[in-house]
């Protein structure tokens, strides 16, 4: 069988060690792409068509153009949460509605924009709805209600969706931490350290009576390995030190080896436990005089 020489992008890589089947690495990459930044670029025409045309305007187009900014990183910022919302199974509404307010203000911007072009004000607001709306059917709004899984009590979704956002957080810091270090090989290395631990993650989602053994590697633990990676960027940036490597490269290995083992005795014990059950409700039925043999075993 063929296998992929190095690691995830390049020779000079590593062989992936952890799972990637169902988990996935980060939605939020692909719904930040070319369309979205796209919107940063009529900000910039507005400004730089205004330099010349007297200080009224040239102000009005500015306050403008910041509009039209502050709306495409808003909507940017709304759409990894709308990913993150959508990839995880319990899960809270965001807080803030970050693509309706984009809608809002690209409508504000683009009718700005049009009052300094001497479009009046009626023709002026007009763009700025059609804009919004048209913001609005591209982009959708954000999801609405919290996501929750049937036959399961709201205070333990709460619970899990509490320690999940707090262990994504974790996460998300040791991923921009250790991109500073412009370093792909390392930067491989935490994802897939990030990908045993989001399997961590998606199997208490899945059944919260889990939280419980995994409380301590969602919060203590993942609170430990961001600490670690702020110091060790902060000591590898100013010295290119081997030895700080090898030790930072250490602890994720043996931080992958204890969330792969402890996922998968979650999962062994969630086995057991359907085992159980299933055996039980089969002497229940048994003793109710219902035949379960099938005709292969007959």
């Amino acid at each position: 069988m063929a296998k992929r020489f190095g690691g995830k992008f390049s020779p000079d890589g590593q062989p992936s060690s952890g799972p990637r089947d169902t988990v996935q690495i980060d939605q939020r990459v692909a719904v930040s792409g070319g369309r979205v930044k796209l919107l940063y670029v009529p900000a910039i025409i507005l400004a730089a068509t205004s330099l010349n045309e007297g200080p009224v305007t040239l102000v009005t187009a500015l306050v403008g153009a910041a509009i039209l900014t502050l709306a495409a990183w808003l909507l940017q910022e709304g759409l990894e949460a709308e990913a993150a919302y959508n990839a995880r199974k319990v899960a809270r509404r965001p807080a803030l509605p970050r693509k309706m307010l984009a809608s809002m203000l690209t409508g504000v911007g683009v009718a700005i924009a049009a009052y300094t072009g001497d479009s009046g004000t009626i023709g002026s607001v007009l763009y700025g709805i059609a804009a919004a709306g048209l913001h609005t059917a591209t982009f959708g709004i954000d999801p609405m209600a919290d996501k929750r899984m049937e036959g399961i009590d709201t205070f333990q979704q709460d619970r899990v969706a509490r320690v999940v956002d707090e262990a994504e957080a974790y996460l998300d810091v040791m991923k921009s931490q250790i991109e500073a270090v412009s370093d792909r090989r390392l930067t491989a290395r935490v994802e897939d350290f990030q990908i045993i631990a989001r399997r961590m993650i998606r199997t208490v989602e899945e059944d919260p009576r889990d939280l419980t053994g995994a409380r301590k590697f969602l919060g203590v633990y993942l609170m430990g390995a961001r600490d670690a990676t702020i110091k060790f960027v902060d000591l590898y940036s100013r010295k290119k030190d081997a030895d700080v490597r090898a030790n930072y490269e250490a602890l994720l290995g043996d931080l992958e080896q204890n969330f792969a083992a402890r996922t998968d005795k979650m999962l062994l014990d969630d086995r057991s436990d359907m085992d159980i059950e299933i055996n039980v409700l089969r002497d229940r039925l048994q003793r109710e005089g219902v035949n379960l043999k099938t005709k292969g075993n007959e």
